[in-house]
């Protein structure tokens, strides 16, 4: 294969700068497009100057049809709107188109099943080797641990994200009820104040916290009588996650059309 081709959707937020430099710096892989919403004031700017990493002779375009049609892959970290939308696009252009985008309703995804016939979708709520290597060791302790073991997940993120939990507490929290052979919606906890019910045994409950800037901080605590064990990962800097984007845009070039998961781009699925 010779350079990938990549168009970076949401070209001017923080993470589609981290996403274009990250392209920069792989070797395989060209930026060729960057995209914005219509009538953004980045329209125009230079998709490298933008990620500070010199100019590339790239304007930032709204035309994202155009810009699929001479591309290999999309990297999409929006809004699950934007995503389906991209995702219609990806399959008409049939090129692999990876997924970092969270927030999702349930059950809001599902029309990526039916693109993904035809495109190749890496999707996941987080994109780092370290995260996903945590998820599989979660979902190895919530099997091997009984059910005395009490399940929760804290997550803490920067004071401007607006889901919660984030993608990857959920990611965490179905790791752990796969483990359990539990229904993640069935025994799911979200909020908690006032007078409470004792807690439910089986339950998974979730903590959020936000503030300042703190890129992302997950811990899966297993709670047993007189003792407890606690797995976490805290993320330093944004250019992992789109490290791990442009890792899994390599690797689903050679794909067969499909739905994924990092663990399949990481083999952890084995």
């Amino acid at each position: 294969m010779g350079q990938m081709r990549l168009v970076v959707v949401g070209a001017g937020g923080r993470m589609g700068r981290a996403l274009t430099r990250a392209v920069v710096e792989t070797p395989g892989a060209d930026v060729v497009a960057g995209i914005e919403r219509e009538g953004s004031e980045l329209l125009g700017k230079d998709v490298g100057e933008l990620a500070a990493t010199g100019t590339l002779g790239i304007p930032v375009t709204d035309d994202p049809l155009s810009a699929f049609a001479k591309a290999d892959g999309v990297l999409d970290f929006t809004a699950p709107a934007a995503s389906l939308w991209y995702a219609e696009l990806a399959a008409q252009a049939r090129i692999v188109h990876v997924i970092g985008t969270t927030g999702w309703a349930e059950g809001e995804d599902e029309p990526l099943k039916a693109a993904a016939r035809h495109a190749r979708i890496v999707k996941s709520g987080n994109m780092s080797l370290g995260v996903n290597l945590l998820a599989s060791l979660v979902r190895r302790a919530a099997a091997a641990l009984d059910t005395d073991f009490d399940i929760e997940v804290l997550e803490m993120h920067h004071k401007h994200k607006v889901d919660a939990p984030s993608g990857t507490a959920l990611l965490l929290g179905e790791a752990a009820a796969e483990g359990r052979g539990l229904d993640l919606g069935a025994h799911s906890v979200r909020t908690r104040d006032g007078i409470m019910e004792p807690r439910r045994t089986g339950d998974i409950g979730f903590a959020t916290l936000r503030g300042g800037s703190v890129i992302g901080e997950h811990s899966v605590i297993f709670a047993g009588e007189g003792e407890r064990i606690e797995l976490t990962h805290r993320a330093g800097d944004r250019q992992l996650f789109a490290r791990g984007a442009v890792k899994a845009a390599l690797w689903g070039f050679d794909q067969k059309p499909g739905f994924y998961s990092m663990a399949d781009v990481l083999g952890l699925n084995d």
